[in-house]
């Protein structure tokens, strides 16, 4: 198994083949569907984003709130299409991989692909498993929308499989 670390730069990104374990360590944002929706309308509006999207990884995740040790209880990813609508004005700041689970749009994975990008896929249902491997959790942004707000991570040994590798190369899509 392959350990990286945060920034995930272009360098290390090539590296990755679709379907490979990784252990991620560093850190990681988390942000749903109405995070993106704020962080693609202030792109739009040329706003400074709250977090530097450069090299960075978000992960589709809704944690459970923070319990005393500043740790979640269970931090498990979402459907990743769902975010799929927000994800190209994302690369255009510079988003280097994205954690979640489950397929991406055809447009979607050809910008992993333009972008030299790389897409995660965490365990669904594994998210206590999943939440013992966060080191620290602080609420970062946008912190009036709970649990959804945006999180800064620091992970150590966060298991993964490459879904999409920076070649296009998709886990789901049948081998012919």
């Amino acid at each position: 198994m392959r350990k990286i670390t945060t920034p995930l730069t272009k360098p290390i990104r090539a590296k990755l083949r679709c379907g490979e374990e990784v252990l991620l360590s560093g850190t990681v944002y988390t942000a749903r569907d109405t995070v993106h929706k704020k962080l693609a309308e202030a792109i739009r509006n040329r706003k400074t984003l709250p977090i530097a999207l450069k090299d960075a990884v978000i992960y589709y995740c809704g944690p459970t709130e923070l319990r005393a040790g500043g740790c979640f209880g269970s931090a498990g990813p979402t459907t990743s299409s769902r975010m799929d609508e927000f994800t190209p004005l994302l690369f255009k700041k510079g988003l280097g991989a994205m954690i979640g689970k489950g397929s991406r749009s055809e447009k979607v994975k050809n910008l992993i692909k333009k972008k030299k990008a790389v897409y995660f896929l965490a365990a669904g249902g594994a998210g206590a498993y999943l939440a013992k491997r966060i080191v620290s959790a602080k609420k970062i942004a946008f912190k009036k929308l709970g649990t959804e707000a945006v999180y800064k991570l620091t992970v150590r040994d966060f298991p993964l499989i490459v879904g999409i590798d920076s070649r296009g190369k998709d886990i789901y899509e049948k081998k012919r």
